[in-house]
């Protein structure tokens, strides 16, 4: 009898921590049998796995364009136009998400080519115009995802000498344009990675709302360094997130912060059944939809939002607004929780497949996609 009960309880655990993590490496191919459409979604237009885009998280046709152009000529210029004319309050939302794309255009390059090589486009750009602001903002958080992919990681010589190298580099940078709030807000990564002091942090953190209050994507970077896993904890990242979320101007994407919130203290291994439809998540998620449904369309930061909703709304079940969000991302993946994975198509694919299946199980079909 006591093998018996040990025997059902490996099942039990068996079932709880192996079956999510082969579902979530298989896409969910095995739950997915006999749903063809959700494995190969294109009767509702969406895009082939191999057509995703991973640089973008959303449809950004002047940047794709000079992303093109710059790996066809290794040619800065074009990078250097488009942030000339991006540029002023109404535009530091769109700023900060060119910059952060184009850096990261840069640091796939470098991981590609051989050492010295990869991303010639950006150190030519600082040689032949260091006084160019777009350049300076760009090689800023450059080296800050280069320190990310630094052999000895957080707290090693290599990591903190590379942050270092940032923080000189964004202040160029705020020199170079003094009212633009982007060099701040990448040295709010460079303040996580070298752990600044709290007054420290607030300082810095200041001096970014001072320029732009409401900046979404400065207030998705800052944070990180209220989580648990850097220098806060659960409690005082949720209370950042609904202080932002409270004060929220109209047309604000900021009700949507305390989802991203909630997502960076998810457990590893969720064992809690219903955690999904828990009051926290679905308070969380309700912010979020309420965020995407009051800002316009083209904000540059929306697609960040509905990302990550998406990712939600699969897990909790909610298959017709999961259907709701691919319906405004699919095609683009550049965003979290996707790149949080060692191939983010294949993440978003597994995911969409699931939002497909659900949708048919419940009765759904092309025809009946929310528009």
């Amino acid at each position: 009898m006591e093998i018996l009960i040990i025997l059902l309880g490996l099942t039990m655990i068996s079932g709880l921590l192996v079956v999510p993590a082969l579902l979530r490496m298989r896409g969910g191919r095995q739950a997915l049998r006999g749903h063809g459409s959700a494995l190969d979604p294109g009767g509702y237009g969406f895009a082939h796995p191999d057509r995703l885009d991973v640089r973008l998280p959303g449809p950004d046709p002047e940047l794709a364009d000079v992303l093109d152009e710059i790996r066809r000529t290794q040619d800065w210029r074009p990078a250097a136009q488009l942030l000339a004319t991006t540029a002023g309050a109404a535009d530091w939302e769109l700023r900060w998400q060119r910059v952060q794309t184009l850096a990261g255009a840069a640091t796939v390059e470098a991981a590609q080519a051989a050492p010295g090589e990869g991303g010639s486009w950006l150190r030519t750009w600082r040689v032949e115009a260091p006084k160019e602001a777009g350049g300076a903002v760009v090689h800023a958080e450059f080296l800050v995802r280069q320190a990310r992919q630094s052999s000895g990681g957080p707290g090693s010589d290599e990591y903190r000498i590379i942050l270092e190298e940032a923080r000189s580099a964004c202040a160029e940078a705020a020199l170079l344009a003094p009212g633009d709030p982007t060099p701040y807000i990448v040295e709010l990564a460079v303040a996580r990675g070298l752990g600044y002091r709290e007054a420290d942090f607030e300082e810095l953190w200041s001096t970014v709302t001072a320029r732009a209050p409401h900046h979404m994507g400065a207030h998705m970077a800052a944070l990180h360094y209220w989580c648990e896993k850097w220098h806060g904890s659960k409690e005082k990242a949720d209370a950042f997130a609904q202080r932002a979320a409270g004060s929220a101007p109209e047309e604000s994407l900021l009700p949507a912060l305390p989802l991203f919130a909630v997502f960076e203290h998810l457990p590893e291994v969720n064992v809690v059944r219903g955690l999904y439809e828990s009051e926290v998540v679905s308070r969380a998620i309700q912010g979020a939809l309420y965020a995407t449904r009051s800002v316009p369309a083209d904000h540059p930061v929306l697609p960040h939002v509905r990302h990550l909703l998406l990712w939600f709304l699969v897990r909790a079940e909610r298959y017709a607004e999961a259907m709701e969000q691919l319906r405004h991302v699919d095609g683009h993946v550049g965003a979290v929780p996707w790149s949080y994975g060692a191939d983010p198509a294949v993440e978003y694919t597994a995911y969409r497949a699931m939002a497909v299946a659900g949708w048919e199980r419940g009765g759904g079909s092309p025809a009946t996609m929310p528009h």
